[in-house]
């Protein structure tokens, strides 16, 4: 098919209209691969902002939740006056008040003078551990008398009662028709523990 120059020039428009066409829509199709690019980059972002956001929202809670449990330790503690100065005078009413509900025949204490066991360093300030050991001796009916006593002194509060020692040794007394006799004899030595905190206000 022989083309004339008359219809070639007939064409050259629409030839030109199709170029023109054909370049618009591989621009159109560049540009819309590189916005979809760019939109899909920042889609990537914004999933990792959001999990780094939920990761930290989740170590606050963690910390938040161990704050509270330990703060919950730390009035616990305050309730039972073991944080704070050293109470003499409740840990000899608490002594008293055994004595009289167990029925104990007979009750002898003694407290040492309070020795620092641990300085924990901290901020803003030490945590100190003090003991004063008490030594106790006591007349006993039978075993179960002494785990009674114990059971009551660490319930009395005050400080946290550590026993290091307890002896049991027997009396030879004999329990006669008129009067109840010890049979045996107990010698403990217990630390009373308690806590200063340096940075707690007074």
């Amino acid at each position: 098919m022989i083309v004339t120059a008359q219809e070639t020039r007939k064409l050259a428009l629409p030839a030109l209209a199709f170029a023109l066409l054909v370049g618009a829509g591989v621009a159109l199709v560049g540009y819309v691969d590189s916005k979809l690019a760019l939109a899909e980059r920042g889609l990537a972002a914004a999933k990792a902002h959001r999990v780094e956001a939920s990761e930290k929202l989740m170590r606050i809670a963690d910390e938040e939740r161990e704050v509270k449990e330990k703060l919950a330790i730390y009035h616990r503690l305050q309730q039972l006056h073991i944080i704070g100065p050293e109470q003499r005078l409740e840990w000899a009413d608490a002594m008293s008040r055994i004595k009289t509900n167990r029925e104990l025949l007979d009750l002898r204490y003694r407290i040492d003078r309070q020795t620092l066991l641990v300085s924990v360093p901290g901020k803003p300030a030490n945590v100190d551990f003090y003991a004063s050991t008490m030594k106790v001796d006591i007349a006993l009916l039978h075993e179960g008398d002494l785990l009674h006593f114990l059971d009551d002194l660490r319930n009395s509060g005050y400080a946290y009662y550590a026993v290091r020692r307890c002896k049991i040794a027997r009396t030879g007394q004999a329990s006669t028709g008129t009067s109840i006799a010890p049979r045996l004899r107990a010698s403990c030595d217990i630390d009373l523990i308690t806590i200063l905190d340096r940075a707690a206000k007074t």
